[in-house]
């Protein structure tokens, strides 16, 4: 299925919080309106107005708990065989490949899909794609001139796009970037695509990983870092935040801002740290506390883990692609003695032993078959099956969690993947059985397919499987496959100072945060006094 007509298709529970917002849709545009993450617009008029005051922030305290030990903290160790030292390997190289096979080397356009015919490029694949090349240069899967060469097209490429309101002469309006673009033209793709707060900060993380990454003092990593610092910013996070400080969705020519916004753990946390690190256009720290608001609500035990939940396992994983939340806390992790990266490994065992229980009794799930999120699916089917009614779906953000479960025996392995670095003990041996067991059906010329379903018979077949990759699943199992085994993606971020400014604001302490800062001997500047961050000044 094509992704603008399948988008039409997706069956979504009541106020179920669901990512990746045009592949939901919009109310007015034809396809009906959810939440990526946050809440819609009616459902928030009547908890709290969009012009409540701003949320008082919680009281700091200090000196932090230590982070509470739980059974899964205490999980025995887990040692690589060599067999799966191979596999991550083989894995993470594969990945890899289809970045830069996918990534135009005239525009450094990245699509949504490939193989494809599609004509969409993905402004958030390409987020996942600048940090790829960075990883393929440590590794020897290129060369560090080659991966040079390929973002200095990308980043200039995207300087060079218009930003305006017109609905169909630009790329982005504010900074801010369409969800998909026209690979052939760099333009916004057609008028059913929203400008994306989501998508642009995935794509503003990959720009400040290579403004950190390349730091040589020659011409074109010094372009680098000046293309990439004024492309981050350039976007202007206050015009997307609502009067009540929470930011919107989205914006569109025709409809303006979008009646959705960010609210609640997902991975709209990372466009909060985001804006709250810019220095020309920064969020108040208010935004951050207005996004927790809805975290006591969220937190509490399913199937034997207590934790923030959010439903698919792409919530826990992209923001931390980039960012190591271990030991440090905001105020909310503080009154619970818990970090994030603590709060995605309890969820990940949850969503093992959801499988384990595997309460629709779909085919082979089990403790190393596992793995819902946002993914592709079989289509949209309603059939028999041994005396059970089942319903699939096409694509979907499935997961389980206490705030919904949306399952229809499709297997992601982007979220075992991208688990990777949280709880290899059971992330690894994961995929170490689903290619063992499924082999080439979904393991293949860029290593696994998107999704895979066991339980999906129509007309007699025996397995539904993927011929497509998405930028959006191949990137979490890239960098936390890199994350794991050499911290090298979180280590070139620690050095970035608007994220640790974004981190600072929005009230992190710990961890590596007060080592960074007790290495360089001061804080890090303020982003709503600074000009340019130290760090990112061309020599």
């Amino acid at each position: 299925m094509r992704v603008k007509t399948f988008l039409k298709k997706i069956r979504t529970p009541a106020a179920m919080p669901f990512s990746l917002f045009s592949r939901t849709a919009l109310a007015g545009m034809g396809v009906a309106a959810f939440a990526c993450g946050g809440v819609s617009y009616a459902h928030a008029a009547q908890s709290q107005p969009a012009t409540a005051p701003a949320p008082t922030a919680l009281p700091a305290q200090v000196p932090a708990p230590p982070v509470a030990q739980t059974p899964v903290d205490s999980a025995k160790a887990f040692i690589l065989t060599s067999s799966d030292t191979q596999l991550l390997e083989d894995l993470e190289h594969r990945t890899f490949s289809w970045f830069w096979d996918a990534g135009s080397a005239k525009t450094g356009l990245v699509p949504d899909r490939y193989p494809s015919d599609q004509t969409q490029a993905s402004v958030a694949s390409i987020g996942f794609g600048l940090t790829a090349y960075g990883i393929g240069a440590e590794r020897g899967y290129i060369t560090h001139a080659q991966a040079v060469q390929r973002t200095l097209v990308t980043l200039r490429y995207l300087k060079s796009l218009p930003q305006n309101d017109t609905p169909n002469k630009a790329a982005g309006f504010h900074g801010f970037f369409y969800h998909f673009l026209n690979r052939e033209t760099g333009l916004r793709l057609n008028p059913d695509i929203e400008l994306s707060s989501i998508d642009t900060a995935l794509l503003m993380q990959g720009i400040l990983f290579v403004e950190s990454y390349y730091t040589a003092n020659t011409p074109a990593e010094r372009e680098i870092r000046h293309l990439a610092n004024a492309l981050y910013q350039d976007v202007d996070w206050p015009w997307l935040c609502r009067p009540d400080h929470r930011l919107s969705m989205g914006w569109s020519p025709e409809h303006k801002f979008l009646p959705n916004y960010w609210e609640g753990y997902s991975e709209g946390m990372m466009a909060y740290v985001l804006g709250l690190g810019s220095t020309l256009h920064p969020l108040a720290p208010s935004s951050w506390q207005a996004w927790l608001t809805t975290n006591d609500k969220r937190w509490g035990e399913y199937y034997g883990q207590t934790l923030l939940n959010f439903a698919p396992l792409f919530g826990h994983q992209y923001t931390h692609s980039w960012i190591d939340f271990r030991g440090i806390q905001d105020d909310w992790n503080r009154q619970k003695g818990i970090d994030y990266f603590e709060n995605s490994r309890r969820a990940t065992y949850a969503q093992r032993a959801y499988a384990i229980a595997n309460p629709g009794k779909w085919q082979d799930y089990g403790p190393e078959v596992w793995g819902l999120t946002a993914s592709d699916g079989p289509g949209e089917l309603t059939e028999t099956d041994n005396g059970l009614t089942r319903h699939f779906l096409s694509y979907s953000a499935r997961g389980a969690g206490r705030d919904y479960t949306q399952d229809d025996g499709t297997i992601a392995p982007t979220a075992a993947g991208g688990a990777v670095a949280f709880a290899p003990e059971i992330a690894v041996p994961a995929l170490r059985e689903m290619k063992r067991r499924y082999g080439s059906r979904i393991y293949g010329q860029y290593g696994f397919v998107d999704a895979f379903n066991p339980s999906f018979h129509h007309n007699n077949q025996p397995f539904w499987s993927d011929t497509a990759y998405l930028g959006i699943d191949q990137g979490p199992i890239l960098l936390m496959l890199e994350n794991r085994r050499s911290g090298f993606v979180w280590s070139v971020m620690k050095r970035n100072p608007a994220i640790r400014a974004g981190l600072e604001r929005a009230g992190f302490k710990g961890g590596w945060l007060d080592e960074v800062k007790k290495q360089a001997g001061t804080a890090t500047p303020n982003p709503t006094t600074a000009t340019v961050s130290p760090a990112t000044a061309i020599p």
